[in-house]
């Protein structure tokens, strides 16, 4: 049995709320360090292993989306939960753009908090040396990384979530509807043409000349994977 002892970073302004949050995961095993602006919060992340990172979106100094782009630039693949106080669809957008794995609005119940910091844990760990191959192409779910014929191929975010959607799933449909929850979240509200968008994106990327596409479209429902 594991004796590994999971350390959070908690990055947030707001000493009281960064305070609770602490409590809130030592209470459930956690080491807990804390930082209250984003140039420390980014030197944390950077220089020490952590299994959950909690942003905060308005920092000083830095911002979370610039903090998270800059730590997803320098390969930290630590699962990242983003906060944010601010309404609209906008910030959560740009916060998975830039390489959050999930978003959770202000405020918000404390288990709620624990929901998500828990299942991202899981998630992450189902993934960790988690390499899939069809074909020439391969990816490496931790790193959240692509592969094709060895040679890494250059993916926004968005492109990997997509991508990693359909591979870990070879073979089955998904309808548009299940790829807009999976991909751009339960709050997604526009256009759903978007999806095509992303998959002409891929497929120019991972198709090869002369080969058949690895996305398959299939009229009137969605998209699937090819098994080989």
């Amino acid at each position: 049995m594991s004796t590994h002892q999971r350390r959070a970073l908690v990055v947030e302004d707001d000493q009281a709320l960064a305070l609770i949050i602490a409590e809130l995961l030592s209470d459930e095993g956690f080491e807990v360090e804390t930082k209250h602006d984003g140039d420390s919060g980014y030197q944390a992340a950077i220089t020490s292993d952590f299994d959950v990172i909690i942003l905060d979106l308005m920092l000083p100094k830095r911002n979370g989306f610039k903090v998270c782009t800059d730590i997803r630039a320098l390969g930290v693949g630590t699962p990242l939960l983003m906060l944010t106080a601010k309404g609209g669809d906008l910030d959560e957008i740009e916060g998975l753009e830039a390489g959050a794995d999930d978003f959770l609005r202000k405020p918000f119940e404390r288990a709620k908090l624990l929901a998500h910091v828990h299942a991202l844990i899981r998630r992450f760990e189902r993934n960790v040396n988690n390499q899939i191959r069809i074909g020439d192409l391969q990816i490496h779910a931790a790193q959240r990384r692509a592969e094709l014929n060895g040679v890494e191929v250059s993916l926004t975010p968005r492109e990997f979530s997509l991508l990693e959607f359909l591979i870990t799933r070879p073979g089955e449909t998904k309808t548009k509807s299940e790829i807009l929850r999976a991909v751009w979240g339960e709050d997604f509200d526009g256009d759903p043409n978007i999806i095509e968008v992303y998959v002409g994106y891929l497929r120019r990327k991972i198709d090869q000349p002369g080969q058949e596409s690895l996305i398959h479209t299939v009229r009137g429902i969605g998209y699937n994977m090819r098994t080989a």
